[in-house]
């Protein structure tokens, strides 16, 4: 799998994201597959340490993908790249009652979470195109499924995510180039283990989620990591009526605290 996976979306990838937890798991499973990768995030430090621990080469941008700024940052490490793959990771989530949350917090949900993956898809994808490979990764999470108090401008912005790589993996199929949405549940990453008391049952570690992501991989537009989540959508989003699905998510968040 390895050197035909590198073949078909080498020889760089894009880790948005890429830090810490999901982000830079997928760098390791990246880098094992061949891959080398522009690691970008907003802490310096971190992105250093990791590209350390990578054996193939690494380019660290620092910067804030929520600002147009960041956006340009990347699209200049990148300039004569090429870039193959992208993993559109980078995300933020304020925590709160909407009425009582400050309005630049919601706003910088939705720069990240939509603007910097819809930004990205218009930089890289028409280039992959005329390769005629690649493939374009955006992580969303079962949180968009419905409503998702009180995380509620997150969820809004996973929604979008996951029905705009929906969107383009059905746009670009026979051109060569795979996308991707990957619906996650909870994951243990250190912004979660700061946030709830104890783990969701079936949680997944950023390993498994990041394996199950390139799996997928040329195999169709959707794909939810480990069984117990799979159901969980499936009862989330077919089954249960709207107001039930709320109340679930609802309960599930409860332990939810600000940063």
């Amino acid at each position: 799998m390895t050197a035909g996976f590198a073949a078909r979306y080498g020889p760089w990838a894009l880790v948005a994201g890429a830090s810490e937890g999901l982000g830079a798991a997928f760098a390791h499973q990246l880098a094992a597959h061949g891959l080398n990768v522009v690691l970008a995030a907003r802490r310096a430090d971190p992105l250093a340490a990791l590209a350390k621990e990578l054996p193939t080469d690494t380019v660290t941008v620092t910067a804030d993908l929520s600002t147009m700024e960041g956006l340009a940052a990347v699209a200049g490490a990148t300039a004569g790249l090429d870039i193959g793959l992208v993993i559109a990771n980078a995300a933020y989530s304020p925590i709160g009652r909407f009425v009582e949350m400050d309005p630049a917090l919601t706003r910088r949900a939705v720069d990240l979470n939509c603007r910097m993956p819809l930004d990205l898809a218009h930089r890289f994808l028409p280039p992959m195109v005329a390769r005629g490979r690649g493939g374009f990764v955006v992580m969303s999470s079962l949180a968009g499924l419905q409503g998702s108090p009180p995380i509620s401008t997150y969820a809004a912005t996973k929604a979008f995510g996951a029905i705009l790589a929906e969107g383009l993996w059905a746009e670009l199929r026979g051109t060569g180039v795979d996308v991707l949405t990957c619906v996650a549940g909870a994951v243990s990453t250190p912004n979660l283990a700061g946030a709830k008391a104890r783990p969701a049952p079936g949680t997944q570690t950023p390993e498994q989620v990041a394996r199950a992501a390139l799996r997928g991989l040329g195999h169709g537009p959707r794909v939810v990591p480990g069984l117990g989540m799979r159901v969980s959508s499936a009862l989330m989003s077919r089954l249960l009526p709207r107001r039930a699905a709320i109340a679930v998510i609802a309960r599930a968040s409860r332990d939810l605290t600000p940063p």
